[in-house]
Order: structure tokens, then sequence, then C-alpha cells
């Protein structure tokens, strides 16, 4: 479901999915129907419709024109959810089309339109990290959490901003035929790595090049090269010829968090890459990553992630 100003990537991203899924699958188990059938659904009365980078695209049908049962329904986000005009007549619609739908979900601030329609009321539920205030403000129904690529809740689905989608529709896709269909799509669209939806919104890595002092930005590329050492406060001062006092006080403003926080999260991520892509196993992992253990790096595990390294593989490994 898509409205005028649409976030292109919003819509396309999530229909490349589930289309190339559809391609995969009949090109593996010859002669059987598609496993999907996608259509993009006005949310005004004409099909037409503009994107937000101008592009003007045509929908297969207007809401007006849906009947019966709906078996997945995305709400792509843009302008016109954005500053609410979506009309009263769509809301509506959209509240009495979730009764009849085995899943609803949105993309990026298409949980704007969730929210409206009172779908959101009383889950937990996220989307693109610069709207999340605005949600939970306007809405204090919602449980909204700012990190999570994704969140389902029941049969309600939210995701981040814009490429996000694409790693929920794996997600639904995964749900429904399984991981290796879902991981041969991933593939087949070149997605660098597919994303479990408690991963953060935020990667270490990208926090640390956006801060505004060069050191600090320097010094992200150094770290990962040197996670198998002993990363202390005193360890990347020297590195960045600073005192470890003023670089602490000076990391912790700039980052929001502190350096010892900041290294667990680069040895998370990269520990997470590892158990996805290679067969290596968790002692290498947790040695090439700075964990003084296995049974630290499944400790550390445990809290951020919630399940064990292990647990984490078996479910997301690449193979």
């Amino acid at each position: 479901m898509v409205g005028s100003g649409a976030e292109i990537l919003d819509l396309v991203g999530p229909f490349q999915v589930f289309t190339t899924a559809n391609s995969l699958y009949q090109a593996q188990h010859s002669h059987s129907a598609a496993i999907y059938r996608v259509e993009i659904v006005a949310c005004g009365p004409l099909t037409s419709f503009s994107t937000n980078c101008g592009l003007q695209m045509e929908a297969h049908r207007s809401f007006r024109a849906v009947r019966g049962e709906i078996d997945t329904l995305l709400v792509a986000g843009g302008s016109a959810i954005e500053s609410d005009r979506t009309s009263p007549e769509t809301v509506q619609w959209l509240r009495a089309a979730a009764a009849a739908t085995r899943r609803i979900g949105s993309v990026c601030t298409g949980a704007l339109l969730l929210a409206r329609a009172g779908l959101l009321n009383g889950r937990r539920a996220t989307t693109h990290w610069n709207w999340c205030q605005h949600l939970a403000r306007r809405y204090p129904q919602i449980t909204v959490e700012p990190d999570p690529i994704f969140i389902r809740d029941g049969n309600v689905y939210t995701s981040a901003g814009v490429t996000a989608g694409m790693d929920l529709a794996l997600a639904l896709v995964e749900e429904d035929h399984g991981a290796r269909l879902a991981l041969q799509v991933a593939r087949h669209l070149v997605l660098y790595l597919r994303r479990p939806g408690g991963q953060s919104q935020f990667s270490a890595a990208l926090s640390l090049q956006l801060s505004d002092r060069q050191p600090l930005r320097e010094l992200h590329s150094w770290v990962l090269e040197n996670l198998g050492k002993s990363l202390t406060v005193q360890t990347l001062a020297e590195h960045v010829t600073m005192s470890p006092r003023n670089f602490a006080r000076i990391f912790r403003r700039e980052m929001g968090t502190t350096p010892g926080k900041f290294v667990e999260r680069l040895r998370i991520e990269t520990a997470r890459r590892r158990l996805e892509e290679t067969p290596r196993s968790l002692k290498r992992i947790a040695q090439e990553c700075g964990f003084s253990s296995v049974g630290s790096m499944r400790a550390v595990f445990q809290r951020v992630v919630g399940i064990s390294p292990g647990q984490y593989r078996q479910h997301f490994h690449s193979s």
C-alpha cells in the first residue's frame, strides 16, 4: 500500500524480494505456481502516484477496488503519510482490512499510518530512526523501539528506514518458505548481509565515522584491524595521541557511549558476521574478535543479542 510522495525504496525493495522469491522457487520447482502474487495498492482513489524522487508510477489498483481476504499487507512510507495527508476513508479501510489479513506491516514511516488506524496500540513497533520520537510522542499507546531493524509483535510487523524493508521482506519469505530460499534471494539481490530483526539500525562502525573529530573517525579502521588485542582506554587514547582522561571524555560526548561499550559493540558485530558467513569455530571467532574465551563471547551474546553464538549461527549461517 502506497501513497503520493512514496519513498521509492520502501516500495520497490520488498516488491523485488517477493518477486525474486517467486522466480527462484519456480526455477527449482518446474511447473509450480507462483508462491506470491504481489500487487501495489494506492492509498488514494487514483492509481497513478509520484515517488519522492519524482518518478511517476502506476499502482495495480486503488484501495477502493480491493476485495476479500489479504495474506500480507505492507504500508510503504512517504511524504503523504508523514504529513497526515491520507484520507479518513483510507484509514477506515486499513482498519477494516487488517481484520481480514493474516499479517500486516509497515516499511519506514508507513508505521505512522498503522498508528493512525490504531493497529499499533499496545504493541512494540519501530520506524525510521528520525521519526521514532515523533511516533512515540504522538501515539503514547505504542512502545516505540528506535534501535531494531524490524519488530514483530503478533501478526504486526514494523521495520526501520528504507532498505530495512528488504530485511523485513526476507524475514517474511523465511517464515513462509524457509531460510534456504530467503538466503538464495539475498544472494541473488547481492545483499551484503541478511540482517536479523534485532540488529541495530546503527552499526558501531558507522556511528564512529559520523563523528566530527578526525582522530575518532580514523580510529574505526584501526580498531577493526586490532579487535583481537586488548583495547583499553589507555591503548585507544595512545593511538589518537590523547590523554586517557581527555579521550574518554571526548569519546563519550561525541559518541554517547563509553569506549569500552563501543569496542564491545564492534566485537559483537564482527562476531555476528563471521558466524553468519564463515565455518570458523567458535573458539577461533572468539579469539579473532577479542573475547577472552568462548564462554565470555557467549555471555556477551546472551546479554546483547538474546541468544547464544551457537544458536545465532544455527539460525543465520548462510551455508
